[in-house]
């Protein structure tokens, strides 16, 4: 296979060892048991820093356990905010441990606190499901979401681009309008 990835068919091992030299790259064996053996013409040291990046993919593929923190009189803006974080960590198939914290006299009203749970819960139903309901343990209530596969996912709070292109293009015509 040649530098640009077109296929040069089957040839002398001293033809495309020359071929490969004449332009400065290097010949590399990538299919070693087919028949004939299968190289291409690559730069060995980008060859091997692309194979590098796809093994630590590979190995960084698994979940991780990601923790969003509330209180029980979290601002509107605040809460979107934390919602937001949430999805964008299921979207990319990390687990969310919501966690809402009491202090000090809030603890007389724990229902408040499984309220803002169980609309986490809601909030975040086209995303993720439970995976440990709410549950109160010392001054926290935890509760563990895992990821939908990745076509039922849907996002509900996300900034769209769009409305970040307009909100930009807006402002722009305001700026050339004052010029």
């Amino acid at each position: 296979m040649g530098a640009s990835g077109e296929q040069l068919g089957v040839m002398k091992l001293s033809d495309a060892l020359r071929r490969a030299q004449s332009i400065g790259m290097d010949l590399v064996e990538v299919a070693p048991t087919a028949n004939p053996p299968v190289c291409k013409i690559v730069d060995f040291g980008k060859y091997r820093y692309d194979l590098s990046k796809q093994e630590k993919e590979k190995k960084s593929s698994g979940t991780k356990l990601k923790e969003i923190k509330f209180r029980v009189n979290i601002d509107a803006h605040d809460y979107e905010t934390k919602m937001r974080h949430a999805e964008a960590f299921l979207d990319k198939g990390n687990k969310v441990r919501a966690q809402l914290q009491f202090r000090g006299r809030e603890m007389a009203h724990q229902e408040f606190g499984m309220q803002l749970m169980y609309r986490v819960r809601d909030d975040l139903n086209t995303m993720a499901q439970v995976e440990a309901e709410p549950k109160l343990a010392g001054r926290n209530i935890t509760m563990t979401l895992s990821p939908l596969p990745q076509a039922r996912r849907k996002r509900r709070f996300s900034v769209e681009a769009d409305d970040i292109d307009e909100e930009k293009a807006e402002k722009e015509a305001a700026d050339a309008g004052d010029e």
